[in-house]
């Protein structure tokens, strides 16, 4: 059974309950076993932070998978993307909002699962902090046209590991509110 832990993260001082830190679900030909190093939420915090470009996966109609890159931000524990509302990821979601996301790397890996959830447009303050970290991170304001839609993922799961130490920290956080 997976320990409750009270370590606060910046992830958690985000109104969360609380985290299930263990090991992720894999055969036993994996190696996985305790004890176990697992790597601090901060790890893969700093990779969402840094990230340029998410790949973001969904279901089509048929339950084929459909993934692409796009831009986004994380911030204070959830990861922000928007997109045209026509777009097939959208259409995707408006079906079944469920996603993950994975950053580039297959040496640094993080990946997160959850729930896609329409950000309104009227909320001035968080289109406000959007649009800052656009004109930071990728140097041009954040895009809106009328058919905008944004997006934010808390995580329900998430997963990371380096290629170099895998299967010794591979880690996976389980968050009882996303």
């Amino acid at each position: 059974m997976p320990k409750k832990v009270s370590r606060k993260t910046s992830h958690q001082s985000t109104a969360r309950g609380g985290v299930q830190i263990r090991l992720p679900d894999v055969p036993p030909l994996y190696g996985m076993k305790t004890p176990h190093k697992f790597l601090p939420f901060s790890y893969a915090e700093e990779r969402l932070v840094k990230s340029r470009n998410y790949w973001i996966c969904t279901v089509r109609p048929d339950g084929r998978p459909h993934s692409i890159p796009v831009w986004g931000f994380w911030l204070e524990g959830t990861l922000y993307f928007g997109t045209a509302r026509s777009t097939r990821k959208s259409r995707n979601l408006a079906r079944n909002p469920a996603l993950s996301v994975h950053l580039e790397s297959a040496d640094d890996v993080v990946i997160l699962e959850g729930q896609a959830v329409e950000v309104n447009l009227t909320d001035k303050d968080t289109v406000r902090k959007l649009d800052t970290e656009s004109r930071s991170k990728y140097k041009m304001p954040l895009m809106m046209v009328p058919e905008t839609i944004l997006y934010r993922v808390r995580p329900r799961i998430v997963l990371a590991w380096t290629e170099k130490d895998f299967p010794i920290n591979a880690t996976k956080w389980i968050f009882d509110n996303p």
